[in-house]
């Protein structure tokens, strides 16, 4: 099964993940910057709209069969590298100088709650699914950078919520609260709107890209600066039995 594919319609990018839950791991990483380079050689193009194939769930996140494998075979620099390639999809979709809206189809749970996150705009189906951030129950802490770019989309009380609870919101809330453009009334409305919304855009990509090197400036600082030290394999605590990739901690 194919993981992404792409489709034009005027100036605006329909990009698709096309895998079922549509698990990050690395083969999903590298798929999803090739077809993003794709898409921006193609100067006509003006706006991206991420969305999913799937009738149930927009990103279900962390593919854990391919982590728990690699802790099983403490596997730690494969883990460490994974954690910079999928960093560098965030960054694609934060960094865009193309304006990124997310049609969230159905769940967005974890990893894909932040793919959501990291995109400039979001419409979402009201009918069905729900954004999570279940990590507080799964034993896995946010990246630094994580916790700056989705406290940009929500109100502060309500990311604290999210992040301390791993309660699942709908989508009636979350536009109460501005983290979505519009709920939308079903998954079919929400990508013609998504698309429609992506559509009134025609902004100078050198523009848009030093206007979010600006705004962003913060959070690319996080991602150069503060991740590393949770996202590199450090030999040393390894060898004093300490888990050298600091993203999971143990759950009691």
């Amino acid at each position: 099964m194919a993981i992404a594919e792409w489709k034009k319609e005027g100036t605006v990018a329909i990009l698709t993940m096309t895998k079922g839950e549509n698990r990050h791991n690395p083969e999903w990483c590298e798929v999803m910057l090739s077809i993003y380079n794709e898409i921006l050689d193609d100067s006509q193009i003006k706006a991206i709209v991420l969305t999913s194939g799937d009738p149930k769930n927009f990103c279900l996140g962390v593919d854990t069969d391919w982590l728990l494998k690699r802790l099983g075979e403490n596997d730690y620099p494969a883990i460490s590298r994974w954690l910079y390639i999928n960093s560098e999809v965030f960054k694609a979709m934060l960094m865009s100088p193309v304006p990124t809206i997310a049609a969230i189809n159905g769940h967005a749970f974890g990893n894909g709650a932040m793919l959501a996150g990291a995109c400039d705009f979001r419409f979402m189906r009201a009918d069905r699914g729900y954004l999570c951030l279940p990590e507080i129950d799964l034993g896995i802490q946010l990246a630094p950078s994580m916790l700056e770019w989705m406290k940009r989309i929500m109100p502060y009380h309500l990311f604290i919520r999210m992040l301390l609870s791993g309660e699942r919101i709908g989508a009636a809330e979350l536009e109460k609260h501005n983290v979505i453009t519009k709920a939308c009334e079903n998954a079919e409305k929400t990508l013609e709107e998504a698309v429609a919304f992506a559509g009134t855009f025609n902004k100078s990509r050198t523009g848009m890209a030093e206007m979010k090197q600006r705004a962003y400036k913060h959070i690319i600082d996080k991602m150069k600066n503060d991740d590393p030290q949770y996202f590199d394999y450090i030999p040393e605590a390894a060898k004093e039995g300490r888990s050298p990739v600091f993203m999971l901690t143990p759950l009691t």
